[in-house]
């Protein structure tokens, strides 16, 4: 336990390394090169990834890639063919085909994502969210006023806004608008949710086309079978998920490698064996003349084609760069940084890294965070590229010879000699790549409820040693009841297909304008080259989402629903967060308003111990306040107590309770102090006992200038004994008397904390709801009931920690909208 003293840093702190030594203790520094570059080569003075500078650490992330990033993209070779509704299609459709997609990847993969949008890095990390916290980090766009952000703040931030004295048109006008503000956060938040949507049709469309091999050898196998058979594979992957990854994840990037190498050989040989000159494709001749043949029915087609840049990453901006097994540096995005340093706590969660998986062509750029930009380049440069180049070529050569095998446009070209050990790795493969984006479908509403844009729901850690490996039963439910939902109701690949499509588009479209923001507000890059990348991609990813939205009926509305469904509970949930914050720091009661308060002869100091939990550490909530007001009175021993969790797996338990004396008589702070892997094992009278004793040590530490001399893990009968004492007017401490000579007496400070603890303890909590007045906007009068509304069906922010409910107290208090 500590006494005296500041809390071991809480988990909202932005710019802060948290560290934890073999020995268990918790290390913090505000500095990030005084700790990242002089404890770890691989970091540069901004505690970012070096560069290039190491080749053998760069080749082993990148083959680490394999099985994290790309597992999406590197399977859709599986589903892109079944998935286009093509219509007797000739060598040449075929060969524009193979162009289009060629393209797709060179433009989409190599050039926006490998080359331009790994630049557009928020301190290391990429994705949609990246790019809205690096608009948020340099310029004052976020949907709450300035005035608020930094208030009370006890660790410098500085934004790159603070600075900025010539701003564009465009930055001055997001900055004056809070309808624009709000719009291009529902922006950024509805790319995320897209992603959370992606979760359910991965697993169904890659563990169905795996499967739907079956079919090949075994004709009289019929097509309900194989969706039973893939239902129950999908039903068992997600049973599973409550034990963890741990002992299988060493597998995925030689399974992933396997699939990577073994595709364009079988590709290479089609293509010999087929169709040598398949590789003439590539000149964009053939697309143009692709559409000038099939019109309208080639612009559909692109519905299909777009998925062989499928699919989304799966994160947003928040990066935990592992140093070794115990070293974590966190950073918060600066739209949340500032008010959350205000608040000094997160209201029930830790803080983890997301797990390192994602998916596509968007992963290139979301998972830079976790990997370096060298390693993500080598990776989808030489290996991940190539592979889809060629297993497409050598799928189009099969195909050119066999037109009417489109249905199963992979199965059909893998020879007989090798079909069920490929049939094995594509089953392998679409596993791994759906169980990725299970775990980061968890990792991303775990990291959503943490920065209070998500209601709170369980997640469990699934493994003592691995900060990301997490599992919320509710989100696991929901998506295993969807996943079968949706190959049970729309079974063929065609429709999913359609689902998929919507997904990917929109994602890339998303990043393509907020990767234009960056250009024009941040790098300043000249309006020729704007243009030139703004004309080139959203003209290709908006024919592209044009396309899919064609297929809106035939299964493109799944993914929409879902992710405006999820973007507006995100929404209102983060803009209710924010109201409430807002709130409680221009309401918040300070040490001299409480001493006031208290100095009212009409306010009574009653008998006992109050627990007074709270978020606020600097400060205390409003409904302290609203309590003493209308109560006139307040317990002579009151604890304001702060349930903080830390970026660690366990708090040592002699650093678990953090206790500090307030200047007032008989108020104290107390914090709590949890690892994300720490069970909440104290509770009821264990926790008001340990309180008690680390006060006690405490309060006993400074009366005699040293160390404590009152045991923390005092037995109950010594506490009997020094209440018998105490009612005598004289306590001796034991061991006291061998150091001093003599006996000495318990200060009255510990004779009135043992006095309140004979009256009785009482935890008090507040709950605060919104009041809706006359004087409030439309905009508040259906966003903030909507906030009380998922605060009421959610979890609650603190543990129940087992207190009896007879000595539970709840505080209501309404907030004016």
């Amino acid at each position: 336990m500590l006494t005296g003293g500041t809390p071991l840093a809480p988990t909202a702190l932005a710019e802060m390394v948290v560290y934890s030594n073999p020995n268990g203790n918790i290390l913090t520094t505000n500095s990030r090169s005084d700790s990242l570059t002089s404890a770890h080569p691989l970091y540069n003075m901004n505690g970012y990834w070096k560069q290039g500078k190491d080749g053998g650490n760069n080749l082993l992330l990148a083959y680490k890639t394999l099985g994290v990033v790309f597992g999406g993209l590197v399977t859709s070779p599986l589903y892109v063919y079944p998935s286009m509704h093509l219509k007797s299609p000739t060598e040449d459709d075929y060969l524009g085909i193979y162009s289009i997609m060629f393209w797709t990847l060179t433009l989409i993969g190599v050039v926006k994502y490998a080359s331009i949008a790994l630049k557009a890095d928020d301190q290391g990390e990429g994705g949609t969210f990246a790019l809205y916290s690096l608009l948020c980090r340099n310029f004052n766009i976020g949907i709450l006023p300035s005035k608020c952000m930094d208030s009370n703040s006890w660790v410098s931030h500085s934004n790159g806004h603070e600075g900025a004295k010539d701003h564009s048109r465009l930055v001055k006008f997001f900055e004056r608008s809070i309808i624009a503000r709000r719009v291009l956060l529902f922006i950024a938040m509805l790319g995320m949710c897209m992603l959370i949507g992606d979760g359910i049709l991965t697993p169904a469309i890659s563990v169905l086309s795996a499967m739907d091999g079956i079919r090949a050898p075994f004709p009289s196998v019929s097509k309900s079978l194989v969706e039973a058979l893939s239902a129950a594979v999908l039903i068992l992957l997600f049973l599973m998920q409550k034990f963890g990854t741990s002992r299988v994840s060493f597998l995925f990037s030689p399974i992933m490698g396997a699939w990577t190498i073994t595709t364009p050989l079988v590709g290479i040989y089609s293509i010999v064996h087929h169709y040598p000159s398949i590789f003439k494709a590539l000149s964009p001749h053939y697309i143009f003349q692709f559409f000038c043949r099939n019109g309208k029915d080639g612009w559909l087609l692109l519905g299909g084609t777009v998925l062989c840049i499928t699919d989304g990453g799966k994160y947003f901006s928040i990066r935990t760069v592992r140093r070794s097994p115990l070293n974590f540096y966190y950073a918060m995005p600066p739209y949340l940084v500032n008010v959350k340093m205000a608040m000094n706590s997160v209201d029930s969660c830790d803080q983890l890294e997301m797990p390192l998986c994602g998916q596509g062509s968007e992963a290139l750029f979301a998972d830079l965070g976790h990997f370096n930009r060298p390693s993500i380049q080598m990776a989808f440069l030489f290996t991940i590229y190539p592979s889809l180049v060629l297993t497409y070529a050598g799928q189009t050569a099969y195909l050119i010879k066999n037109p009417s095998d489109h249905d199963d446009g992979f199965y059909k070209f893998i020879p007989t000699p090798i079909y069920w050990p490929m049939f094995i790795i594509a089953t392998l493969a679409a596993t791994v790549a759906s169980q990725s984006l299970i775990s980061a479908t968890f990792s991303i509403i775990k990291q959503s409820v943490v920065l209070d844009y998500f209601p709170r729901v369980k997640v469990v850690h699934t493994s003592p040693s691995k900060e990301g490996e997490v599992y919320s039963p509710e989100i696991n439910y929901i998506l295993m009841v969807l996943c079968v939902l949706v190959i049970l109701i729309f079974g063929g690949g065609k429709d999913i297909g359609n689902a998929f499509g919507v997904v990917v588009s929109l994602v890339m479209l998303i990043t393509t304008i907020l990767l234009t923001l960056v250009m024009i507000m941040i790098w300043r890059t000249p309006p020729v080259l704007v243009a030139l990348y703004f004309f080139v991609f959203f003209v290709m990813e908006g024919v592209y989402v044009s396309a899919v939205f064609t297929k809106f009926l035939e299964g493109g509305w799944i993914p929409f629903a879902i992710s405006l469904i999820l973007a507006f509970i995100m929404f209102g949930w983060f803009y209710g967060r924010q109201r409430k914050m807002e709130y409680e720091l221009n309401h918040k009661i300070s040490l001299d308003t409480l001493e006031l308060l208290l100095s009212n002869s009409t306010v009574q100091r009653i008998p006992g111990i109050c627990f007074f939990y709270t978020n606020i550490q600097d400060g205390f909530t409003p409904v302290l306040g609203h309590y003493i007001k209308n109560m006139k009175s307040l317990h002579k021993v009151t604890m304001f107590t702060t349930l903080s969790h830390l970026l660690v797996p366990k708090v040592a338990l002699h650093e678990r309770i953090v206790v500090n004396k307030l200047g007032l008589k008989g108020v104290y702070r107390c914090v709590i102090q949890y690892g994300y892997a720490d069970s909440h094992n104290l509770e009821g009278d264990d926790l008001v006992i340990q309180v008690i004793d680390c006060l006690r040590a405490h309060i006993q530490e400074e009366s005699t200038g040293g160390p404590s001399l009152v045991s923390p893990e005092i037995e109950e009968e010594e506490i009997l004994e020094l209440e018998e004492a105490r009612q005598s007017g004289v306590v001796h401490i034991r061991g006291q008397e061998e150091s001093t000579g003599g006996p000495s007496l318990v200060s009255p400070e510990i004779l009135d904390l043992e006095e309140a603890r004979q009256s009785g303890v009482v935890h008090i909590r507040g709950k605060a709801r919104f009041h809706i007045g006359k004087n409030c906007s439309w905009f508040d009068r259906i966003m903030l009931p909507f906030y009380e509304v998922l605060h009421s069906n959610c979890r609650s922010a603190q543990p129940a920690l087992g207190i009896p409910l007879l000595q539970r107290i709840e505080v209501g208090m309404l907030y004016e909208a």
